[in-house]
C-alpha cells in the first residue's frame, strides 16, 4: 500500500492512509501521516500464531460487527473529499470501507495480494477459524459456495445492521459485495499468476513494491564484507511460536551448511543463541539492497518478502505460519527458486534439508532466471488505473 501511495503522490494525488497503528513509523518514514485503524495487528497476529483463544465474552460475529462499526467511523472521518477508496485486508474492515465509498458515492476497489484469497475454480478457499473445509468435498466451486455461506453467516448481520444505520441498503452476498466482480490482484504474474478462465474479472497489476533507497548500516556493510555471503533469517511481522527454539534451530542449521547467519529480530524477537562472530543481528533494514548480497533468505512467506527475495535472485526457504504463507511456500518450491518447509515449526533436521536444496547452484541459477521475469511497475500500473477510474 505504501508503494501504491508513493506512485499516486508522484502523479500529483493527495493520499490518506488508514492502517493499524503498528505501521505509524513506516508510513511516517515515507511522509504519509497515519490514520490509525482498529487495534494493533501485532497483538492479533500473536494470538493467531500462539493459538490463544479469544475472550469468551465476544463471538466472532460480534467482533466482526464491532470492527465494521469502528472501521467505518475511522475511515469516514478522513474520506470526505476523496475521489476513490482502495481497501484490502480482513473482510469486515473492507466491508466498512466499501460502505464509506457507497455513502460518499465514489468508486471503490478491493485488492488482494495473493490469488487464493479470491474465488476461483482453480483453487480452494482459505479455511476460517473454527470452520474447516469439509474433508469429503474436493470440488473447488462447491467449496467456494460453502465459503460464501460461511461468510454470510459470520459477517452478514453485522455488515447489514451497520449499513442500515447509515442509510445504506443491505447486501445479499457479503463476499461478492466486498471483492466486487473486478477485484485487483497486486501480485507478480510470474510468481503468483491468476489462472483463467474464472468468473471474476481480476485485474492483475503486478506487485506493489515501495521504493527503498536507504543505505545499509555501516556495521552491516562491514559484516557482509568480512566473509562469504550469509543466510538471512527473519520472520518479519510474524510472531513465532517458541521463537528462541526456532532461532536456535535456524542458526545451527545454517552453520551446519558452512554459512554465516544474518538474523533479523522482527516481531518474533529473534536473538542469537551465543556470541559467535558468525552471527549478526539486524532490525528494520532495506531488504531490496540486502537480499542481492545473501546466500539465501529463510522467512515466513509474506507476499512482500517473497517478492523482494525473488526480485533479488536470492534462493528462499519459506517456513509458513498462517494465511497466505503456505501459498507462497508452495510457489517458491514449484518455481524451483527455493524450498517449502513442511509446517510452521522449524527444527535443525527440517531446516538442514531445506537449506541443502536452497543452497545448490541449480537453485541459485533458477532464482536468477526468475528474477529477470519479475515486473517492477505494479504500483505504477495501479496508480494509473486509479487515475483513469476517477477520470
Amino acid at each position: 500500500m505504501v508503494g501504491l501511495a508513493t506512485r499516486l503522490r508522484e502523479l500529483g494525488a493527495e493520499v490518506r492512509v488508514c492502517a493499524p497503528p503498528d505501521f505509524a513509523e513506516l508510513l511516517d518514514g515515507f511522509g504519509f501521516p497515519l490514520v490509525p485503524l482498529g487495534r494493533p495487528l501485532r497483538e492479533m497476529a500473536a494470538k493467531a500464531v500462539t493459538g490463544a483463544k479469544p475472550q469468551p465474552t465476544e463471538t466472532l460475529p460480534q467482533r466482526a460487527a464491532r470492527m465494521v462499526a469502528e472501521t467505518y467511523e475511522q475511515v469516514a472521518a478522513v474520506a470526505e473529499g476523496c475521489d476513490v477508496v482502495v481497501a484490502t485486508g480482513l473482510l469486515p474492515a473492507a466491508a466498512a470501507a466499501r460502505s464509506v465509498a457507497d455513502k460518499l458515492g465514489i468508486p471503490y476497489a478491493f485488492v488482494a495480494f495473493f490469488p487464493n484469497y479470491l474465488p476461483s475454480p482453480h483453487h480452494p478457499p482459505l479455511a476460517w477459524p473454527g470452520r474447516p473445509l469439509p474433508a469429503d468435498v474436493t470440488d473447488n466451486q462447491v467449496l467456494w459456495d460453502l465459503n460464501a455461506e460461511v461468510l454470510n453467516e459470520l459477517f452478514g448481520e453485522g455488515i447489514n445492521t451497520h449499513r442500515a444505520s447509515v442509510g445504506l441498503p443491505p447486501v445479499d452476498d457479503v463476499r461478492d459485495h466486498v471483492f466486487t466482480d473486478r477485484p485487483w490482484l497486486a501480485a507478480d504474474p510470474a510468481l503468483a499468476p491468476w489462472v483463467r478462465p474464472a468468473d471474476l474479472d481480476v485485474v492483475q497489476t503486478g506487485a506493489w513494491i515501495r521504493p527503498d533507497e536507504r543505505p545499509l548500516p555501516a556495521d552491516l556493510e562491514a559484516f557482509l564484507d568480512a566473509g562469504t555471503a550469509p543466510v538471512f533469517v527473519g520472520f518479519g511481522s510474524m510472531p513465532v511460536r517458541d521463537a528462541q527454539d526456532a532461532a536456535r534451530a535456524v542458526i545451527e542449521a545454517v552453520r551446519a551448511q558452512g554459512r554465516r547467519v544474518l538474523l533479523s529480530r522482527g516481531w518474533a524477537g529473534l536473538v542469537p543463541t551465543d556470541e559467535g562472530d558468525d552471527c549478526f543481528v539486524v532490525g528494520e533494514v532495506n531488504q531490496q539492497a540486502l537480499f542481492g548480497r545473501v546466500a539465501a533468505v529463510v522467512h515466513h512467506g509474506g507476499a512482500g518478502t517473497t517478492t523482494t527475495a525473488a526480485r533479488a535472485g536470492a534462493p528462499q526457504v519459506v517456513v509458513p505460519q498462517m494465511a497466505d504463507q503456505p501459498y507462497w511456500a508452495a510457489r517458491v518450491a514449484e518455481l524451483g527458486i527455493g524450498a517449502a518447509h513442511d509446517g510452521p515449526t522449524p527444527t535443525f533436521e527440517s531446516l538442514s534439508a531445506a537449506l541443502k536444496t536452497a543452497l545448490t547452484p541449480e537453485t541459485r541459477a533458477r532464482a536468477a532466471t526468475v528474477a529477470g521475469m519479475i515486473r517492477t511497475d505494479g504500483a505504477a500500473v495501479a496508480a494509473k488505473l486509479l487515475f483513469d477510474t476517477v477520470g
